[in-house]
């Protein structure tokens, strides 16, 4: 399938630059299949399809390794990849231990700063649930779990986790916009939050880890049904 011809794109492009914009765009081709698994992608050809000079293209490029969706081989170029049902089933098992750990270490150590940026965080989430907008969920559940992280007051144990959930944030931001997922989402958070500010630490953990087993299961979902797209194509 030939990509569509998008106009040169302006520096920023509705609040993203040039090259998350075109991240984002590459994104969803491979997560829709339209750009399957062992597909090249060509730096010049994306220069010409996006109006834009290698740059940026190499940049969002290296967003898409760091995530997982592509490998970059040296000398070769860029190919897209895709993460099994296994492999996605584990990471998230990883992630739900580490970001379980996140919320008893801030259920223990958070603070007033903490506080005020976790409550604000939830009602973000909130605010664009009831809006039914989820793009702007999506940013505030990634700040939400952030503030958390950083209550945690253990910035090895947040750059961790902040590292292994940029490898499969493709695969949580399809989940994420998952019908249905959104409300769900909210009533998780308040539980989280609930108990982190009760210093609650055994509830912060397991609340956590509950959130982060839903999020897998759909994922997983999700990845399953790409595999049947690709292997039917």
């Amino acid at each position: 399938m030939s990509s569509p011809k998008i106009p040169p794109l302006a520096k920023v492009v509705g609040g993203q630059t040039r090259a998350s914009f075109i991240t984002s765009a590459l994104e969803v081709e491979i997560l829709a299949g339209d750009l399957r698994p062992g597909v090249r992608l060509d730096e010049e050809s994306i220069g010409r399809r996006f109006g834009v000079s290698r740059t940026p293209v190499r940049e969002a490029l290296k967003h898409l390794a760091s995530a997982g969706l592509i490998n970059i081989k040296p000398h070769t170029g860029a190919f897209v990849t895709s993460l099994t049902v296994d492999v996605v089933f584990e990471m998230f098992e990883m992630m739900a231990v580490l970001e379980s750990a996140c919320a008893a270490l801030a259920s223990r150590r958070h603070d007033a700063e903490d506080r005020l940026m976790l409550v604000a965080a939830h009602q973000a989430c909130a605010k664009a649930t009831k809006r039914k907008n989820p793009r702007h969920f999506y940013q505030a559940n990634k700040e939400f779990h952030e503030a958390i992280y950083k209550a945690s007051h253990n910035s090895y144990l947040e750059s961790q986790t902040i590292s292994l959930r940029n490898r499969i944030e493709a695969y949580r931001r399809a989940a994420t916009f998952h019908s249905g997922l959104m409300s769900i989402t909210i009533n998780e958070h308040k539980r989280i939050v609930d108990a982190i500010l009760a210093m609650d630490e055994s509830a912060a953990a397991n609340m956590m880890h509950g959130h982060l087993d839903t999020l897998r299961d759909d994922a997983v979902s999700i990845t399953k049904a790409l595999n049947l797209l690709t292997e039917a194509r």
